[in-house]
């Protein structure tokens, strides 16, 4: 035993999602499916319909007056704090005032007011009849409007090492580019919802699908001027999040607490998909320029990063976004001299907020068309200049390992999974085919690309890494388990009682995961950074020790073996629940509370200075598309995926994130395009418009490989790797692919920006 719960030669199950029959048959129960208690009362939001100006006039005696109406929620029925901003206070929860102050409109879509009615129906309907007279002002749209306004949420941010400009100067050969990359829409199948239900003594029991469900009951909290402690919010599952339900949920919540606390009565706010996407937050869109300086053998000497993140409206959480984007401006890349500057544009869009891989990918990809390029300046394969500029491989070199930002890649062995992965792809022959069959086929082309990803793993804000978990078990043998990571189908609850069940010895089934709730858990931290085994996972491990702990001391026993439902020590053996039962009667206690702050972290944001991350996950993926040089159109033909979860916590699990992050990635950079018109109305608000990938968008031989190698050299839960979010960057092998087979097709090299729709690429061909 390695202090982590790992035995040699002994992993975890490959068990299904603990509610994977549920989810199928239907019986899985979300927020909107449970029960409504009589007199519930609904809600629905009036909305802005101008991106940028300031009300004049408005009347809401339209709306009072409607069927069924019981209240109109404006910014004067807040009684504590008018704002749902996660990090700073500036996102009003209602932007309508009826004291005659004049309200300033940020972005279409900007809650004005909320109707509280006796059915969603009729607050629908109602919400529809408010006469606002707006003073509209042009709205800043782009990057570029931004750029020439002015209009920033902060002062750059630089991280540098070395003489970047000295370096790219002196070198042999050089590059410069430019890469656009738009956004994305969460589209989780479940969408914005919040029941809150009154009870004694003004306390309220909150149903959010949040990803943070501490941060609801802080931001419920401060609206309504009630301390945290009156406020439980409960999370049983989500029907997707990926970064979208981090803070996108706080209105929800707020706007359905204050209901309740106005009405006494339960109250439920759920909103529909069109709604949804117009108000919530997306991926932030980036462009990002480059400047290189490298040799003939395709070594960068010294590279210069500048990043332009389109934040929307307000700072949700932009800042750290756009710091990880700066973080991964590397991916797996050595840089002897770097710099890499960010500036976060304020825009009169929705305010864009966390996204799997929260701005890691936008970064990877800018490194990624860094590589691309001095390809096709020094004529070499693109796998073999990211092989000259990978950093140094573990325990080697040290000189080639230190990140622009500071800290030393101590762990890398992207060179392994690169080298595995291209020879079980046949990567090297098949590129020989595909180039011999496009000098044979005049329209259609081919395309085939391997990119790795190096993914750092923790919150870059520090104390944001700490989790706590409380282990219950009944005098039965039974357990009980309640951690403060929420489940979002990414299978997180059964992995963690994977581990308690580890733990005791026991079969997982002896475990029974509960509700995350702010009242058994206080103090959470969001599920989020891809770090809900790592820290739940501890975090419950030490509880579960400590109860082991006792049990050991009541069986007289300085050491003891708990394995197969039975424990052993030196001199002596008893079955689980006899030793529970004994216990019990000797007057044990058989609850403990566990709690891990992640080591070695120490990130220092004004210095530019520390460790932001405990370690990194690493992956590799080789894919090859076919493109229609008439019409754009284009097909994914296979892709091969190797990844690093080091000892897999669940295999099954694990294989499934890797495969649907991989197609997320596709997703993000090829069909989902976001459309605002020259107003600021988003006009892909719909499965009609926005299209996601679908079965049929799969490559046609898609095999996915966990590495077989992987082990986590820092001190995690029985030594996994995350698995959340880096395999999203895997699906950048694919835009490189399409890249590779456009560039076929135009007798060059033809940079691509993103989503790579077929419409771009058709326009970027000669």
């Amino acid at each position: 035993m390695d202090g982590t719960g790992f035995e040699a030669g002994k992993t975890l199950e490959a068990l299904p999602h603990d509610s994977a029959f549920a989810h199928v048959s239907g019986e899985a129960r979300y927020a909107d499916d449970l029960p409504e208690p009589p007199g519930m009362v609904h809600l629905a939001l009036g909305l802005s319909t101008v991106a940028r100006g300031r009300i004049l006039s408005a009347d809401l005696s339209a709306v009072r007056a409607a069927p069924g109406v019981l209240h109109v929620l404006t910014a004067e029925d807040v009684p504590g704090i008018n704002d749902t901003g996660p990090v700073v206070h500036d996102e009003p929860a209602f932007a309508l005032s009826e004291t005659g102050e004049s309200a300033e409109i940020m972005f279409h879509g900007q809650c004005l007011f909320a109707v509280v009615a006796t059915s969603r129906e009729a607050a629908r309907l109602a919400a529809r009849l408010a006469r606002i007279d707006y003073e509209a002002a042009p709205p800043i749209l782009t990057i570029d409007d931004a750029v020439a306004a002015g209009s920033f949420l902060s002062e750059p941010y630089r991280m540098a090492r070395g003489d970047a400009r000295a370096a790219i100067d002196a070198a042999p050969m050089r590059a410069k580019g430019r890469i656009e990359i738009g956004g994305q829409e969460h589209f989780y199948l479940e969408g914005q919802v919040a029941v809150v239900t009154p009870e004694e003594g003004g306390a309220l029991h909150v149903l959010s699908s949040t990803q943070h469900p501490s941060e609801v009951q802080a931001v419920i909290a401060h609206n309504l001027n009630l301390p945290s402690s009156m406020i439980t919010v409960e999370v049983r599952r989500m029907g997707g999040g990926f970064g979208g339900k981090e803070t996108q949920g706080n209105l929800i919540a707020v706007a359905a607490a204050l209901a309740a606390r106005i009405t006494g009565k339960p109250a439920k706010l759920r909103l529909d998909r069109d709604d949804d996407m117009i108000l919530t937050g997306k991926r932030h869109p980036f462009r990002i320029d480059y400047e290189a300086g490298f040799d003939a053998e395709g070594r960068i000497l010294g590279v210069r990063f500048e990043q332009w993140a389109n934040c929307g409206w307000s700072a949700d959480l932009s800042a750290a976004i756009a710091d990880r984007a700066m973080f991964h401006a590397d991916n797996a890349y050595f840089y002897p001299a770097a710099e890499i500057v960010s500036h976060r544009c304020r825009t009169n869009l929705c305010s864009m907020t966390a996204f799997r891989g929260f701005g890691g990918p936008q970064g990877v990809l800018g490194a990624e068309r860094l590589i691309a390029h001095v390809a096709a300046e020094t004529g070499l394969d693109p796998l073999e200049v990211r092989r000259r500029n990978f950093y140094a491989p573990m325990g080697a070199m040290p000189t080639r390992s230190l990140t622009p930002y500071g800290m030393m890649v101590e762990d890398c062995v992207i060179q392994e999974i690169v080298e595995e992965l291209a020879e079980a792809a046949d990567y090297a022959a098949r590129r020989a085919d595909i180039a011999a069959w496009n000098e044979a086929s005049p329209v259609l082309k081919r395309g085939i690309a391997l990119s790795p990803v190096k993914f750092g793993i923790s919150f870059t804000t520090t104390h944001l890494n700490q989790a706590g978990a409380l282990v219950l078990v009944y005098q039965d043998g039974s357990v009980l388990l309640n951690h403060g990571g929420t489940e979002m189908g990414q299978g997180l609850y059964r992995k963690v009682q994977q581990v308690a069940a580890a733990e005791f010895g026991l079969d997982p089934e002896r475990v029974r995961i509960s509700a995350t709730r702010t009242d058994k858990v206080p103090n959470t931290s969001a599920t989020a950074a891809s770090s809900g085994s790592d820290m739940n996972g501890m975090a419950v491990k030490k509880a579960c020790e400590e109860i082991k702990a006792r049990l050991a001391a009541h069986l007289g026993a300085g050491f003891a073996i708990f394995d197969k439902g039975r424990i052993v020590w030196q001199g002596g053996e008893t079955t689980w629940e006899a030793a529970v039962k004994s216990a019990y009667f000797a007057r044990v206690s058989l609850a403990a509370t566990g709690f891990y702050a992640t080591p070695k972290l120490a990130w220092d944001r004004a210095t530019v200075s520390g460790r932001p991350f405990y370690y990194f996950a690493y992956g590799a993926a080789v894919t090859e598309a076919l493109v229609d040089s008439l019409t754009g159109e284009y097909r994914l033909l296979r892709a091969d995926i190797l990844h690093d979860v080091g000892r897999s916590l669940n295999p099954a699990i694990d294989l499934g994130q890797v495969e649907g992050g991989y197609i997320q990635g596709v997703g993000w950079l090829t069909t989902e395009e976001l459309d605002w018109d020259a107003t600021g109305r988003l006009r892909t608000h719909a499965p009609s418009t926005y299209k996601i990938p679908t079965a049929g968008d799969r490559p046609e031989h898609l095999s996915v490989r966990l590495w077989a190698k992987g082990e986590n050299r820092e001190l995690t839960i029985r030594r996994s790797k995350a698995v959340g979010e880096p395999p999203l960057m895997l699906g950048i092998s694919a835009f490189l692919a399409i890249e590779e087979a456009a560039s076929a097709a135009a007798g060059a090299w033809t940079p691509l920006h993103a989503p790579a729709t077929p419409e771009r690429v058709l326009m970027a061909l000669p």
